[in-house]
């Protein structure tokens, strides 16, 4: 297993983290975890060099805390890093911050967490965390020795980031990164914010819940004819971890053969070459084209003569093929006017005639419709 040296301390931290978010379930769809099978997913993860755990209170409807913690207590304490989070969001008053800091150390059966952080931060729960005195809290802690490394978790835009990052001192930052997101969610310059204020790294997301597992089989073909003996998914861990301020690329990993494939691409593991990135943007050229619609929302579809926002509407598709949240879907679609969504365009080809993009627009509106 690959290593990173992290600065604060000089330990070696194992380049591939285990993200405790997608536990192997004991029934499709449903939270609960199958302990037998995750059991065995943790002991293939230690003995293949994962020595990076991260859990959080609300994994698996706050049960991910409680089993990493009976996972977890069968090895050495000092043998592997945890990570837990303070949920932010939930928190109501100040009193909260100490009885659940308090109920993590219990349900991970530890005595002090090695990497803590505020978890999802964004403009709104950063607002609270600071009304609420939450940093100050888990200062404290860090200087009683129960926390040994303080960061956060992060979703919003670069300039909160940068908000965050100059509002206290931070020993690392959790952002979510990959190939796909790097332009489209500003990963870049997320990523640039912490390495300009020398905050390691830890990535989360780095195949995006699995969409960059499978890309199609054409822009698979382009990746796979590079390297036949890579994954596909292993291209979007090997693109995360290439970045320089990255300590630990963090997977949620739901069976064996997702976790030794992960662990194959970090045995021997070398950052992407220049030929591999410019591989890997031609795959995803094609997996962008053959999956959203290329609309870049300048309205010269607007003359519609049955009143459909297109642009909305493709914003909404795309925004369902990235996460596919079918129930959001169709509420978005269901808060257009009646007479103005996919299934009333006419197929007059109007919007198509002026459209820059070239996009069928019409059989775009009857494929939607029909989703």
């Amino acid at each position: 297993m690959k290593t990173r040296t992290y600065k604060a301390t000089g330990e070696e931290i194992s380049l591939l983290g285990l993200g405790c978010m997608r536990l192997p379930l004991a029934e499709p769809g449903k939270p609960a975890i199958d302990e037998e099978k995750a059991m065995e997913l943790v002991d293939i993860a230690y003995k293949g060099g994962i020595n990076y755990y991260d859990t959080a209170w609300f994994y698996h409807e706050r049960t991910s805390e409680s089993f990493m913690g009976r996972a977890l207590s069968r090895y050495p304490r000092d043998s592997f890093k945890l990570a837990t989070k303070m949920p932010v969001s939930i928190l109501e008053k100040a009193e909260d911050v100490p009885a659940i800091f308090a109920k993590q150390l219990e349900n991970l059966q530890t005595d002090h967490f090695d990497f803590y952080l505020c978890h999802a931060l964004n403009a709104s729960n950063f607002e609270k965390m600071e009304s609420m005195g939450v940093y100050e809290f888990l200062k404290q802690k860090k200087d009683e020795g129960i926390i040994k490394q303080l960061g956060f978790s992060f979703h919003d835009s670069a300039d909160v980031l940068r908000t965050i990052c100059d509002a206290h001192e931070w020993d690392f930052a959790q952002i979510q990164l990959n190939y796909l997101d790097w332009e489209m969610q500003d990963s870049a310059g997320q990523y640039k914010v912490l390495e300009e204020h020398g905050i390691p790294v830890i990535i989360m997301e780095p195949v995006r819940g699995g969409t960059l597992a499978d890309l199609g089989e054409e822009a698979n073909a382009v990746l796979k004819a590079a390297h036949p003996d890579w994954s596909i998914a292993s291209w979007a861990l090997r693109y995360a971890a290439s970045l320089p301020a990255v300590m630990t690329v963090l997977s949620g990993m739901s069976n064996n053969d997702q976790l030794l494939d992960n662990l194959g691409t970090f045995e021997s593991f070398e950052p992407l070459s220049e030929a591999d990135q410019a591989v890997l943007a031609e795959a995803l050229a094609i997996f962008r084209r053959n999956t959203f619609v290329p609309c870049t929302s300048c309205r010269y579809c607007s003359e519609c003569p049955q009143s459909i926002d297109i642009p909305t509407v493709f914003k909404r598709y795309n925004s369902y093929m990235l996460h596919k949240n079918a129930e959001i879907f169709k509420k978005n679609l269901e808060k257009l006017d009646e007479g103005c969504r996919p299934a009333d365009c006419i197929g007059c080809g109007l919007c198509e005639s002026m459209c820059p993009q070239h996009i069928a627009i019409p059989a775009k509106m009857q494929e939607i419709a029909a989703l």
